[in-house]
């Protein structure tokens, strides 16, 4: 009789016959669609950080669970190989027989790059005793504090792996981890998957704000990534952060964040204004007549009340009021559906930040304003992650070869 296959072994080979082609298709995916636009898979950082803001984003973890670090290291490398054909509008594998599962799912066929950006990170759980890699954990990788106000879902905090898909269709985002769930099927365990639409936040020089579902322009004074100096300082990570795959490298924290739209609809404009610290309709401070117009927060009105309010979002969150720290986001709507116990919308902003010191940085800063912002009322943190993101990739390199080798 012959010895019965177990479940990883029935669904792990099955997914690679269906992709068996991936390991021998190579990384050269050939030129892209001139009439379409392609962000380059490899560099010396990983794409979606500083890569323009597209309009939309899937957001997927994963968990390792019985996993061996081989069979880990395997998905790893079909991930990036992947990874480097979508980006470049091509899909996956080669042409199997008709009577075998074609190696790509098709629902992003004919649709072209669409500026897809595939991001990969590793959270605290990730570095295990199972995987034989805790000793590779890098030393800004430690667990986020609770902060007044947050009511975390563990299900959507959290997790081994996360995969970023930020494109500006859809489909083909979505495509991105249809595939790599797909990949992992047998080895890891999906945890959770976050969709977004319409960026809030530009990255780049030349690109407008976006207005959130606030109503208000977001990400006006942003990390411009043409700013080498910023970046440096920052956003990419150095030796001291660890392994050497973290060596222009980053950290990323995600923050589900629900907005309480219904009592925000109920608030007079003037208070929102207040809260924010900026004119609705133009997106320029208080203390000024243009979007871009400088942040005064010296400047005074009538009996020298500040014209930027001591708790407006800005003045807050202000390098200033933050040892001059700075944050490059990356944030996206989302919208949920209704919530069951009180029947209002389950919307609200998926923000995700990259920095060199996820402590000095986004900790310090989200101290500051669970504390002393009069917008926190109006939020509600639902869900939370911290992950080592590694530095790009090499021709001829895989994501497990670079951190399981």
């Amino acid at each position: 009789m012959s010895p019965r296959l177990t479940r990883r072994q029935l669904f792990g080979s099955s997914a690679l016959a269906a992709t068996g082609l991936l390991a021998t298709s190579g990384l050269d995916v050939g030129p892209a669609s001139a009439a379409a636009v392609s962000t380059p898979f490899f560099h010396d950082h990983q794409a979606g950080i500083a890569t323009p803001a597209q309009d939309h984003l899937v957001l997927a973890t994963f968990d390792v669970g019985d996993a061996t670090r081989a069979e880990v290291a395997t998905v790893l490398d079909q991930w990036s190989t992947a990874a480097a054909e979508m980006t470049a509008g091509q899909p996956i594998g080669s042409t199997l027989p008709t009577s075998m599962p074609p190696a790509d799912t098709g629902e992003a066929l004919d649709l072209g790059p669409a500026n897809l950006t595939m991001t990969i990170g590793f959270g605290d759980s990730f570095f295990s005793e199972q995987l034989a890699n805790r000793a590779d954990r890098p030393r800004g990788l430690v667990e986020l504090p609770s902060f007044p106000g947050d009511q975390l879902d563990p299900v959507r905090s959290g997790g081994a792996i996360v995969l970023q898909a930020c494109a500006n269709d859809p489909q083909v985002a979505f495509h991105a981890v249809h595939t790599a769930k797909r990949l992992a099927l047998g080895v890891l365990v999906p945890r959770a998957i976050q969709l977004g639409f319409g960026r809030t936040s530009a990255t780049v020089d030349g690109q407008s704000s976006a207005r959130n579902l606030l109503g208000f322009k977001d990400g006006t004074n942003n990390l411009r990534a043409q700013d080498a100096a910023d970046m440096a300082r920052y956003v990419w990570a150095g030796h001291e952060a660890g392994p050497a795959w973290m060596e222009g490298g980053t950290y990323l924290v995600n923050r589900r964040i629900r907005m309480r739209l219904e009592l925000w609809g109920a608030t007079s404009l003037e208070q929102q204004q207040a809260a924010v610290g900026r004119f609705r309709a133009s997106g320029a401070p208080l203390s000024g007549t243009h979007e871009d117009d400088p942040v005064d927060l010296a400047a005074t009105g009538l009996h020298a009340v500040p014209l930027i309010p001591v708790g407006a979002h800005i003045r807050v969150a202000s390098p200033t009021a933050n040892a001059g720290e700075k944050l490059l986001r990356r944030g996206f709507g989302f919208a949920d559906g209704i919530d069951p116990v009180t029947g209002e919308l389950d919307a609200g902003l998926v923000f995700l930040c990259f920095q060199r010191d996820p402590t000095a940085q986004f900790v310090a800063i989200q101290r500051r304003l669970s504390a002393s912002d009069t917008l926190h009322r109006y939020l509600v943190h639902t869900a939370s992650g911290l992950y080592a993101i590694p530095r790009g990739l090499e021709h001829g390199q895989g994501w497990g070869s670079q951190v399981l080798a």
